[in-house]
Formats: C-alpha cells, sequence, structure tokens
C-alpha cells in the first residue's frame, strides 16, 4: 500500500479518483483546504481518520504532512499498449535513481501532454511518497507504465509505429533543429551515465541539448527532460 502525504498530493488523488484504503487527519489541524479533503473523502465514502500528529509524523517519516495522510495508490497504472494506444507522447526513463529527478520528470511530462511515462520495474527510482511529492498532484492523473524491460518496451512501442528520440549529450542532432514525427517516445538517460548502450541503439534517433563552451557538459536529467518536452510541444501548438 502506498502512502501519500500532504495537502496538495492527497487532494489530487481524490479529485482524480484514485482508490484511496482511508485518510489520517491531524488533531487540531483545520483550514479550508483540509475541509475540502474531508468533504472529497465523504463524497467518496473514504474512511477519515483524526489521529494525534505524533501518528501522522511517524507514518510520513520524514515528509512535511501538512496534517494530512494518506494510505492508498500514489497513482494511475497502464500497460505499455494501453498507454500507445493514444499515439501521442510516451516518455521512457532509463533506469532514473532519484525519486525527486523522477517526481519532477512526471510533473513536466503530464504539463508537456504525454500519454505516460514508463519506468522499469528494477534498478530505478519506484513511486514513493517523494516522488508523489516532488510530482506536485500529477501522478494522480498521468498514468505510469511500469516495465520488466526498457529495452523490450521500445522494441515493441516500434511495432506499434512509435518513433523513438533518446536524450543523448553525445547525440549528433540539436534537439531543437530535430523533427519529431509521430506518435512520439523520448528516452531519457540515468543521472550521470545517460543512456545505456543498449538502449541507445534501440533508439531512431540520438538528440543533445547544445552547450555554451566552457559550461557545464550536462543538465539535470529532469531539467533536461523539461527543454525537449516543451520544444515537443512547442512543435504541437505552433
Amino acid at each position: 500500500m502506498s502512502l501519500l502525504a500532504g495537502i496538495h498530493p492527497v487532494r489530487e488523488a481524490l479529485k482524480a479518483g484514485l482508490p484511496l484504503d482511508r485518510v489520517l487527519i491531524a488533531r487540531g489541524a483545520g483550514g479550508p483546504r483540509l475541509q475540502e479533503i474531508i468533504d472529497l473523502c465523504r463524497e467518496r465514502d473514504i474512511p477519515v481518520r483524526f489521529e494525534p500528529r505524533a501518528q501522522l509524523d511517524h507514518a510520513a517519516s520524514a515528509a512535511n504532512h501538512q496534517g494530512v495522510v494518506a494510505f492508498g495508490a500514489s497513482g494511475r497504472t497502464a500497460t505499455i499498449e494501453q498507454a500507445a494506444s493514444e499515439r501521442r507522447l510516451l516518455v521512457l526513463l532509463d533506469g532514473i535513481e532519484d525519486p525527486h529527478n523522477l517526481g519532477a520528470i512526471i510533473r513536466t511530462a503530464h504539463a508537456a501532454g504525454a500519454s505516460a511515462v514508463v519506468i522499469p520495474e528494477r534498478r530505478a527510482a519506484g513511486l514513493t511518497d517523494t516522488v508523489a511529492r516532488a510530482a506536485a498532484g500529477a501522478l494522480a492523473h498521468l498514468p505510469v507504465v511500469r516495465v520488466a524491460n526498457i529495452n523490450r518496451a521500445l522494441e515493441e512501442l516500434k511495432e506499434l509505429g512509435y518513433w523513438i528520440y533518446g536524450l543523448d549529450e553525445r547525440g549528433p542532432l540539436a534537439y531543437d533543429q530535430t523533427d519529431y514525427a509521430a506518435p512520439t517516445a523520448f528516452v531519457i538517460g540515468a543521472e550521470g551515465r545517460g543512456l545505456h548502450e543498449h538502449t541507445a541503439k534501440r533508439c531512431d534517433f540520438l538528440v543533445r541539448i547544445p552547450m555554451s563552451e566552457g559550461g557545464v557538459a550536462s543538465l539535470n536529467a529532469s531539467v533536461a527532460a523539461g527543454v525537449v518536452l516543451f520544444e515537443w510541444r512547442r512543435r504541437q501548438t505552433s
């Protein structure tokens, strides 16, 4: 069972209709935002319990729960086939290990109009409370697909007609000089090492974000994802 801590993640999960087992509210906590959460729980017949703040502190560990903790699904899930059926934009993550980066990328992918984010089941960050808080509510709206093997997922997407673009600092194509064919899938590599060699070989194109001379070699994974995903979005709306 997943845990959600904080007013915004819990409220977004309730508004999105995610299955929640129960919600804990700190005794003595109040205000219109907490009342909205209580009202949403009553509308959906989700049990609300008022507990000592120390109990919420223990449940949320170091998380800033703001007086509310929920137990249940932290986000929407889907299969690769379901995610691909919209034939728009998919974002695949090749071993992102930092939960803050994962949450930030999920938030950015949702804002850019992606249909889903695809993550590996092992050797990568999972959908923790830290991820949910970094995603700032996006997990309640954007499906996350968990696959056993990213490379097999790429092969399946190719069979479904997707064009695969890998983000790589050594890529021969500049991200803003590339025509993105539809439907599109972006692959974002892990912090530090970037794309795995076998993953890069399965991409149709490798694109880079040009950096100024004498500057840093590459951007943080979540920042780089934001740059390329919003370039894709700009192409769709211009």
